[in-house]
């Protein structure tokens, strides 16, 4: 249920036309609020570990959000997701973190995801594909672009 949920919402936002051309969810109008997401990832032997937590700044409640994962290498085509989450693109995943509270943290995702051959590096690039028609003002806290290699380290943003 919570993947056609993920789907809805892509559907929502290319029907509504406020997918810019860079992707990225664009609103005009709507009420202001600030998402950002924050976590880590670690890479080994072709494994990518990841753990993310989702944050409304405010001023206004998001009624509904989803992130866009895309990896720099192709992910397997096996792959068990969390709740919410799902394949978008050979390299892309979405995931729906739902509603956000104004000045809230949402629930943490998790996840394990392998890569087809073992890269000595993974670039992953984070953003909002859908915010539940608000403004996002500060753009640079919900976009986040992590090189991660393959050493085991975590790696934060």
């Amino acid at each position: 249920m919570r993947v056609l949920a993920v789907w809805g919402a892509v559907a929502v936002v290319a029907a509504a036309g406020l997918v810019g051309g860079g992707g990225t969810a664009v609103a005009v109008g709507g009420p202001e609020a600030d998402l950002a997401y924050h976590g880590a990832a670690s890479l080994a032997g072709g494994r990518v570990d990841l753990r993310f937590t989702p944050r409304n700044h405010g001023p206004a409640a998001v009624p509904d959000a989803t992130v866009r994962l895309r990896w720099s290498e192709p992910l397997e085509d096996r792959l068990t997701l969390p709740d919410g989450c799902a394949r978008a693109e050979e390299r892309v995943v979405l995931c729906r973190v739902g509603a956000l509270a104004a000045d809230a943290v949402g629930e943490r995702v998790e996840m394990r995801v392998r890569l087809v051959g073992v890269p000595s590096e993974v670039l992953l690039e984070i953003d909002t594909v859908w915010n539940g028609g608000t403004v996002d003002l500060n753009r640079a806290n919900d976009r986040q672009r992590v090189l991660v290699l393959d050493s085991g380290d975590e790696y934060y943003f």
